[in-house]
């Protein structure tokens, strides 16, 4: 039997390509810092990591570009690497604020991709300090390392927002994967050209069909061989701040 074809609803990035209206503009003016202290520091590392590659910025020189001492800029940050959590952490804020409604009654994969697609528009100030980044990260592989433990943070909390279980080994495996396919998609966003961002879209939409058919077949392998349970006394975590990573460097 032939299915419907799925109406998008109104907020829905696809809708609003079709309709015309482009998505918000992804080469904007850096912010200039302002707000508080924190905020300012922030804003002035992404400026710089703008202009420059992360392992040439120095905490000194993100200091003279917020307005802010070394006393102030160490009681805040221990390294540039955990300014660049830190704005990573503001990403997801402004990402889950930013929830849509009308996605309440679609299926996960839908929701994922709206989920995704927010993301990439909260990043479009930043784009530039986001080609810069990836750019870093193929010649560095401490920081690659680095941000891989970032960036499965962050997309357990976008799987969350999706309303995909983002708990246990099971989850952590779908962080993982979500947050080498969202970098698949940041390298096609980083040179995409079109108002509307349809190839943005296309290659978000094609790595989810992929990385549903993998979840697909990994939860077909669990129900064989089901994930072994986790004891009292095996697995030790510890609690660690968002900004104060395990590596330091030497994504989003």
């Amino acid at each position: 039997m032939a299915r419907s074809p799925r109406r998008d609803p109104p907020g829905h990035p696809r809708k609003r390509l079709q309709q015309g209206q482009p998505q918000p503009p992804g080469r904007r003016d850096e912010p200039p810092p302002s707000g508080s202290d924190r905020e300012k520091v922030i804003a002035a590392f992404m400026a710089l990591l703008a202009e420059k590659p992360f392992e040439e910025i120095g905490m000194a020189e993100v200091g003279r570009g917020a307005g802010v001492s070394l006393a102030q800029l160490r009681g805040e940050f221990s390294s540039t690497f955990a300014i660049l959590a830190a704005h990573m952490k503001e990403t997801d804020r402004k990402v889950l604020a930013g929830a849509d409604t009308d996605m309440e009654e679609e299926p996960p994969r839908e929701k994922l991709f709206d989920v995704l697609m927010r993301r990439i528009e909260t990043l479009a100030p930043h784009r530039a300090a986001v080609r810069s980044l990836l750019r870093s990260a193929r010649r560095n592989p401490a920081l690659a390392f680095g941000l891989n433990g970032a960036a499965v943070r962050s997309q357990q909390w976008m799987l969350t927002a999706a309303d995909i279980d983002a708990a246990g080994p099971r989850g952590a495996l779908r962080a993982q994967g979500l947050a080498c396919l969202f970098t698949r998609v940041l390298n096609v966003w980083i040179d995409d050209e079109d108002p509307g961002l349809a190839p943005t879209m296309a290659a978000l939409d094609r790595e989810l069909a992929r990385g549903q058919r993998w979840s697909n077949f990994f939860d077909d392998l669990c129900r064989l061989a089901p994930l072994p349970r986790c004891r009292r006394d095996g697995w030790r975590t510890r609690r660690r701040r968002d900004d104060e990573p395990d590596v330091q460097p030497a994504v989003m």
